[in-house]
């Protein structure tokens, strides 16, 4: 179920989840900190055989949405390890109210992580904000919701004709690797939205892993470069 990326930082794909009718694939990102706790973004699904290769590799201590709409499977980890705090920007706090998290996530990254994963806070949307990260090590980029990059062997398997017409108008495939059409409409803050993009690409980032879609080993500054065109 592990992939690793790089020395400290591996992927888990999951199950596709519906949202609003549309299949789509879930992938969370654990790294490992120095002082050994883990670090997870954007939790899966939690299955007996992803548990036995966390626990192989260390015990998570943070549990991270970085949007409103990747909170799933939180409680799931949170009651499997009992100690780990949660993370999360405003939107998601006030959508969970069940869950106890930690102060919100803003550009600030907080004292547990500060020295090893950077962060910068999209927030120009009326509809939707989004916290993306950079693990300083391994010179990755991770980003939820903000580039979803769908091959078209993906959408063939999962998405019905008009759902991958929609996918190719809306630029959400390879070639593009565009936010959704709706998402992007919403950011009426431009200005700030280009900010927090020029800080990404001034990490110089070598990776992009996104939570939908084709990742990206190499070329990661070109790949953001075109994902983020619209802005």
């Amino acid at each position: 179920m592990l992939e690793a990326v790089d020395k400290g930082i591996w992927i888990a794909e999951g199950e596709c989840v519906n949202f609003h009718g549309f299949p789509y694939p879930t992938r969370c990102v654990v790294v490992r900190l120095n002082d050994g706790p883990l670090w997870v973004w954007s939790p899966i699904r939690l299955t007996e055989s992803l548990k036995g290769e966390i626990d192989r590799i260390g015990k998570p201590e943070y549990l991270v949405s970085p949007n409103k709409i990747h909170h799933l499977f939180l409680q799931e980890w949170a009651s499997a390890y009992p100690g780990a705090t949660m993370w999360g920007p405003r939107s998601t706090i006030a959508k969970r109210k069940d869950l106890s998290f930690q102060a919100p996530l803003t550009d600030d990254p907080p004292d547990a992580w500060r020295s090893e994963i950077d962060q910068v806070w999209f927030n120009g949307s009326v509809a939707m904000d989004e916290i993306v990260f950079f693990h300083r090590a391994s010179r990755t980029v991770i980003m939820a919701d903000l580039s979803e990059n769908f091959s078209e062997a993906f959408l063939k398997a999962h998405w019905k004709p008009w759902q991958r017409a929609i996918a190719r108008i809306w630029r959400i495939v390879e070639g593009y690797g565009y936010a959704p059409l709706e998402w992007r409409l919403s950011f009426l803050n431009r200005k700030a939205t280009r900010r927090t993009r020029d800080a990404v690409l001034g990490w110089n980032p070598e990776r992009v892993i996104m939570a939908h879609g084709e990742w990206q080993r190499s070329n990661a500054r070109a790949y953001l470069e075109r994902a983020f065109a619209w802005m």
